[in-house]
């Protein structure tokens, strides 16, 4: 998801803005910086933008959603229900609170099913977490319920869905908490970062204190500052933030590109007898990262993938195969391999993860192609590339 396609001098003025200071850091360092806060300012218009009371800069999406949940006071034994179609940095932020990762079924959204998640429903889960793959959204207003029916926490993983929206909310802003990530390849990069917004007062002070050592922030003597509860450090740079302040800026600009190149190939894609399309809720917009489709069955999907790349077609994903995102290959995952001893209570209800299996999921993830939209392809490399696609998938279909 391409941010670092277009650098420019918006963002190089905004890192000579910190480089000018010497000031890298976020905090402290008042009289050195000529008023520059690029976090701060970052904050203010993340939050703004996303329609929240509150935003914390965070220094990866996977701190985002560790922090999000601890803010919230998850951690251990506590059950958080996932999709098995997620980037693994899902159920790493689960486990590094030592809470535990419960994995559900996809639709045909390729995100939460809300009937899975109710049914894996238990005493102890605290958290239900949609993660919005590829540009779009689950079925939010369902899954709304069913947390407020059970008093769980709404979490969004909205990484991949910067600029997406649902009934009039950007993505991120329905739930409880929402997070985002900002590395290089998302929409919209601070180099390595991300965020969590919400409009709870509690979480947001807990997130800013427990992101950087349990520090309380108040006054301005940073050693000075006391420490209500243990934290980590989960800071952004100075230098990273800036980048984000000329991103943020131009997203609309950059969901604007992508919408028109979306649009281009799905209308060559749409009269082909056999496929189909990722399904969006009503009242869910894309943030058009990513063209999703169905074949007919698995086999078509798998030679209709092989045959895109050595036809000119570059940048297609068939997920079912793929190490990071899909549950068949989570292998370090199921069988538990950690560089330390894992405490007793993950491994007692983990036990069964390698003989779990997700026969909803894998019809859907088995059909699916992904092709990424970029910014940087000409009007005339889109036409070519839907014309080419086109060509290839009317063969297995």
């Amino acid at each position: 998801m391409p941010g670092f396609e277009l650098f420019g001098d918006n963002e190089r003025k905004e890192v000579q803005d910190v480089l000018s200071t010497g000031v890298l850091m976020r905090y402290g360092f008042d009289g050195m910086r000529q008023g520059h806060w690029k976090a701060r300012e970052l904050e203010h218009a993340l939050a703004q933008r996303m329609q929240a009371s509150h935003a914390q800069l965070l220094s990866s999406g996977t701190a985002a959603l560790t922090v999000a949940m601890a803010s919230a006071g998850v951690g251990a034994g506590d059950e958080v229900i996932l999709p098995t179609f997620t980037f693994v940095a899902s159920f790493e932020a689960v486990l590094a609170l030592g809470a535990i990762p419960v994995l559900v079924d996809i639709d045909d959204t390729l995100t939460l099913d809300p009937k899975a998640v109710e049914n894996a429903i238990t005493d102890k889960t605290r958290v239900v977490m949609p993660v919005h793959m590829c540009g779009s959204m689950a079925d939010l207003q369902a899954l709304r319920s069913i947390c407020d029916k059970y008093q769980l926490l709404l979490v969004e993983d909205a990484c991949q869905a910067i600029g997406g929206t649902y009934q009039g909310k950007p993505l991120g802003s329905y739930g409880d908490l929402g997070c985002f990530s900002f590395d290089y390849v998302k929409t919209i990069t601070c180099g390595e970062g991300g965020a969590l917004i919400t409009n709870n007062e509690t979480y947001y002070r807990n997130a800013d204190h427990y992101s950087d050592h349990g520090h309380d922030h108040v006054g301005n003597d940073r050693g000075a500052e006391s420490h209500p509860f243990l934290g980590y450090n989960y800071r952004i740079s100075e230098m990273n933030a800036a980048v984000g302040i000329a991103q943020l800026a131009r997203l609309d600009d950059f969901l604007a590109i992508q919408e028109k190149h979306y649009s281009i190939m799905r209308n060559a894609l749409e009269s082909i007898p056999g496929i189909s399309f990722r399904r969006v809720p009503e009242g869910g917009v894309e943030n058009y990262s990513f063209l999703n489709f169905y074949l007919p069955n698995e086999q078509a999907a798998r030679e209709a993938h092989a045959a895109l790349g050595p036809a000119g077609v570059d940048a297609c994903f068939y997920w079912y195969d793929n190490n990071w995102h899909y549950h068949r290959k989570w292998d370090h995952l199921k069988q538990l391999k950690s560089l330390g001893n894992l405490n007793s209570e993950i491994r007692e209800r983990l036990r069964n993860m390698p003989d779990a299996r997700f026969t909803a999921s894998d019809h859907w993830m088995g059909r699916s192609i992904s092709s990424l939209v970029k910014l940087g392809w000409s009007e005339q490399e889109v036409h070519k590339r839907a014309t080419t696609m086109a060509e290839v998938l009317k063969q297995y279909c």
